[in-house]
């Protein structure tokens, strides 16, 4: 039985009631943190891809700030996941935990930080992709682990040194067999006037051989402590509207409703890197903004419980050529571009 569920893991694929975070040996493992300070109004992320080529893994390293455009990104030849838990590791620039994120890219884009009194997901049976983490082989997979915790840290931005102490805090993973979709948005935001207010989606088109469905996925963590998750496509659909500079989502089940609001300019997006696993190499694959504005209503039975607005979120439409057609259009600008 063992040697079966390591073999259905590998397609991607979770049983009910097991291990979304442990590392599934696929082509591409990701993991991705964000810190929130409301009170400075900075963001700072750090995420690792943990990549699978024929002759080992590799990662793909990256660590984002707001305000002020910082973005640093590395492909390291050599990296690692943990089959038991959560863990992403690539040599002394890259290692997260459950408690704790270390990340050295060298000078200006360094990160310790301690994690405590986190707060992660409550829902044991499914994570955030509900059925679909019982599917084989599906394209992507989506699981918002961390809805908040305790930060005592630092962080090295482009020289300067930020203090984490007291930011808010979230962390996710997405893996696949294929590396990314073609085309998806996201979105993820803390910083509401109440802290415990966390809110994350992500959609995008979801294939397996010949299923192809489109899917958004929304969670909101609301300030009691209930966690909801929609976007069923059968139960609690969720519609998604997605322009250069729009997000527009609404739908749920019928005890819950959620609508969402999202702002941002394209110009002001970093443009994060997706890996190409079995090539190694990283190209432009995301329009990814830190600043953001979200906003969110959530009704129980037709009973509004929360009403929010944040202007520090974390806002994401990704693919390929979306990602390439905006450095040509940054660089016909003003020759200015990210890499």
């Amino acid at each position: 039985m063992p040697g079966l569920l390591a073999r259905y893991r590998r397609t991607g694929a979770d049983v009910p009631f097991g291990n979304p975070l442990a590392a599934h040996d696929v082509a591409m493992e990701g993991y991705f943190w964000r810190f929130t300070q409301r009170d400075t109004g900075r963001v700072l992320i750090a995420l690792a891809g943990i990549n699978r080529a024929a002759d080992g893994q590799w990662a793909t390293l990256g660590m984002g700030a707001h305000p002020g455009g910082f973005l640093r990104t590395a492909a390291h030849p050599v990296a690692g996941a943990d089959p038991d838990d959560l863990g992403a590791f690539a040599g002394d620039a890259f290692h997260g935990t459950r408690d704790r994120l270390r990340v050295d890219l060298g000078p200006g884009a360094r990160i310790d930080a301690r994690i405590t009194d986190r707060f992660e997901w409550p829902r044991r049976r499914f994570g955030g992709s509900s059925g679909f983490h019982t599917v084989p082989a599906l394209n992507q997979y989506w699981h918002p682990w961390l809805l908040g915790g305790r930060v005592e840290g630092w962080a090295d931005v482009d020289g300067e040194r930020w203090d984490l102490d007291g930011a808010q805090v979230y962390g996710e993973k997405n893996w696949g067999r294929g590396g990314f979709p073609d085309a998806w948005w996201w979105g993820q935001a803390q910083g509401f006037d109440d802290p415990r207010v966390c809110v994350a989606f992500a959609g995008g088109i979801v294939t397996a051989g010949p299923l192809r469905t489109e899917v958004t996925a929304v969670v909101v963590a609301l300030p009691d402590g209930t966690v909801i998750r929609v976007g069923n496509p059968v139960v609690s659909p969720v519609r998604a509207e997605v322009d250069d500079e729009s997000w527009l989502l609404s739908g749920g089940s019928r005890r819950w409703s959620v609508e969402i609001r999202g702002e941002a300019r394209r110009g002001d997006a970093h443009v994060l890197p997706v890996p190409l696993p079995a090539e190694r190499r990283n190209m432009p694959g995301a329009l990814e903004h830190l600043g953001g504005k979200l906003s969110v209503t959530v009704s129980n039975n037709g009973r509004c419980c929360l009403s929010g607005a944040s202007h520090l979120a974390g806002l994401e439409w990704g693919g390929i050529s979306r990602a390439h057609d905006e450095l040509r259009r940054r660089e016909r600008a003003d020759g200015d571009t990210q890499n």
